[in-house]
């Protein structure tokens, strides 16, 4: 580098008697400086991410109905998690495979009765031509069983809560949710019960 140069990267004397730093030299002692905090603050202090037990929270095993009691496109209504009106769930026998479906054709499914765009009721909206639950009373939303709840027309977003199943003999057992059921942040925390 020529003599001419050399004050680009060092301290020199103004000609009034101040000292003045380059651009370069004030970016590299910043940037040291930001290195050597950022390296201080690391392994001065124990670290953060510590080992933390993990907690699993089980969904109630509860039996919604037996293989022989089901005709096929004609839904029984049952409730899951909990006994209340958020768990209004539909079990139906499609007649055709699902996704999730139990039984020996693979065409038991359930899933939640409240349309995950504003919890519009859908209770009775099952359609057997179409596999379908809706359209959605407030929006017009539908949702198509067959294929683990997707939307298929109207608003939502968000897949219906498929209640997750499973068969022992004649016996069908509720035994998990996949998917938020609306209005919750947590599928196994109850509702208080609502005051007459």
């Amino acid at each position: 580098m020529s003599n001419s140069h050399s004050h680009e990267s060092q301290a020199h004397e103004n000609t009034d008697g101040r000292w003045c730093v380059s651009r370069r030299s004030f970016l590299l002692a910043a940037a040291g400086a930001a290195a050597a905090v950022t390296l201080g603050s690391v392994f001065a202090k124990p670290a953060l991410a510590q080992e933390q037990p993990v907690e699993v929270k089980e969904y109630p095993r509860k039996k919604v109905g037996t293989v022989n009691a089901l005709k096929t496109d004609q839904p029984v209504e049952i409730r899951y998690p909990f006994d209340d009106d958020y768990s209004r769930c539909l079990l139906v026998k499609l007649g055709r495979p699902a996704g999730g479906g139990v039984g020996p054709s693979n065409d038991i499914v359930a899933f939640s009765t409240l349309c995950t765009h504003t919890g519009g009721p859908m209770v009775k909206s099952y359609n057997g031509q179409y596999k379908a639950l809706g359209p959605c009373p407030m929006h017009l939303t539908t949702f198509d069983l067959t294929r683990h709840g997707i939307v298929v027309a109207g608003q939502a977003t968000e897949s219906l809560p498929q209640v997750i199943l499973t068969v022992e003999g004649d016996d069908i057992y509720a035994v998990a949710m996949v998917g938020l059921m609306f209005g919750t942040a947590n599928n196994l925390i109850q509702y208080p019960a609502k005051k007459s």
